[in-house]
């Protein structure tokens, strides 16, 4: 990861700041390698503590008299609520200082997650559906303040390599998906309910010593603008689109993919989640791969956010498939769509940061610290939002029309905003060049003028 060897992205900063946390040799500095463990031990840690309740806490809440409706509420307002955290927290990261409300996340989730554990010994009915929600809510809003600001610190640490880092990055929060649910079952069963959480629970406020200790403070001047110009920004709510449609693609499949392929298939329910491997695996490994592609080509972003888009609207198409096509549904080419679809994920989420950043800082946003928690935050924000509307869209066309219709609906929107995308990204281009046809000629007008005098 070349830090200081590769041109900066246009828009991302270049020299303009990082300061110390650039290095002149192309090597990571101490203090950037500092950032990438944190950032990467709350993104596995955090992420393994999300995803343990898959396995096993719905069969245990029904135990307690919650509906299923009810136990889609508890999964549903973690992504409403670290929606409304990501907003709040990345307009006021200056003031709360990004290394405290970092550590103060981790510290808040890693608690929640104990606590949940114990959730067991309440009485069934209102009191535990009640403090199942409210353990959630706490534990959305800790993430949501951790994830704000540890995307600010990776964009003030790598100016240059913004895309590489997170996309890197994203491979420790899809191992975190990916061992989560296999270890909080095994655990589930092996000790018991509460088991899981207090493991990893622990294992998140163990991290924070470590990240106490190495994580570099940053200090900025509070910033002029807010989140209503931002997101005004025509093409930052096109990207905002985007994140929400792809994010709404990941949450559509979580409840509804398992009962297609359990119905579909007959398949035994311990080779389910291996299906979803195929979809986790896929971004994983593609990520980092776009994130690089993003920062040293910056000009192929464009491209990635507009073919992802349409690649995933395809393989939604397909994931039935959807009756028109009269194709049979079959095993092999479910999880075939799932690995495509993962990686058309990898090509258009990872350019969306520094997308918005550079759109943001050639519309007048300072560059620092409070620039870049606006961005985070939004980012947060919009990816809560699909994540939110996803399952329940999906739980509902499901009921109504079937997977095969509900898997094309969902692809249609990625279809939009991919389109969208491309149409706005041709506007641009017609307009640059109309403005760079527009210069030449005025430029070619005042030389022939300074040549008139002296010609006569």
């Amino acid at each position: 990861m070349d830090t200081a060897g590769s041109p900066a992205p246009a828009g991302t900063g270049g020299d303009g700041f990082g300061g110390s946390t650039r290095g002149t040799s192309g090597r990571l500095s101490r203090e950037q390698i500092y950032v990438l463990v944190s950032a990467a031990s709350m993104n596995l840690g955090c992420m393994m503590a999300y995803s343990i309740l898959g396995p096993f806490f719905p069969k245990e809440a029904e135990k307690k008299g919650a509906s299923n409706t009810m136990i889609g509420a508890i999964f549903g307002c973690y992504a409403l609520f670290e929606l409304l955290a990501s907003l709040v927290f990345g307009k006021y990261l200056v003031q709360i200082g990004a290394k405290f409300m970092f550590i103060a996340g981790m510290f808040i989730s890693g608690g929640v997650t104990i606590l949940f554990g114990v959730l067991d010994q309440l009485p069934e009915g209102p009191i535990f559906i009640v403090m199942c929600f409210l353990v959630r809510i706490v534990d959305a809003i800790g993430f949501g303040a951790a994830i704000t600001a540890s995307s600010s610190i990776l964009a003030k640490a790598f100016p240059n390599n913004v895309a590489t880092v997170l996309g890197s990055l994203e491979v420790f929060s899809g191992l975190g998906l990916i061992v989560g649910p296999p270890l909080g079952g095994f655990l589930y069963q092996s000790f018991g309910y509460e088991m899981p959480f207090i493991l990893l629970g622990c294992l998140v406020l163990l991290m924070i010593p470590l990240n106490l200790c190495i994580l570099p403070s940053y200090e900025s001047d509070r910033g002029e603008h807010s989140f209503w110009k931002l997101v005004t920004l025509p093409k930052v709510g096109l990207i905002a689109c985007v994140i929400i449609a792809l994010s709404s693609c990941f949450g559509f499949l979580d409840p509804i993919l398992s009962l297609f392929v359990l119905e579909k298939f007959n398949l035994p329910a311990g080779y389910v989640g291996l299906v979803f491997l195929g979809l986790a695996l896929s971004y994983t490994i593609s990520s980092p791969l776009f994130g690089l592609l993003s920062d040293r080509m910056p000009n192929l972003r464009k491209w990635f956010l507009v073919f992802g888009n349409l690649i995933t609207a395809v393989c939604y198409m397909l994931l039935g498939p959807v009756p028109i096509l009269h194709i049979k549904s079959q095993l092999w080419l479910l999880v075939l769509v799932l690995v495509v679809n993962g990686f058309s994920a990898g090509m258009s989420i990872i350019p969306t940061f520094p997308e918005m950043l550079s759109c943001a800082y050639e519309n007048g946003f300072e560059e620092g610290i409070s620039t870049l928690g606006l961005v985070s935050g939004l980012v947060s924000a919009m990816w809560s939002v699909g994540a939110f509307m996803g399952p329940m869209l999906g739980g509902f066309l499901y009921e109504k029309i079937g997977f095969e219709w509900a898997a094309a609906v969902q692809g249609l929107w990625a279809l939009i905003s991919g389109l969208a995308m491309g149409l706005f990204y041709l506007w641009e281009h017609s307009k640059t060049r109309r403005r760079s046809k527009a210069q030449n000629l005025i430029g070619t007008e005042e030389e022939q003028a300074a040549l008139l005098p002296n010609e006569t």
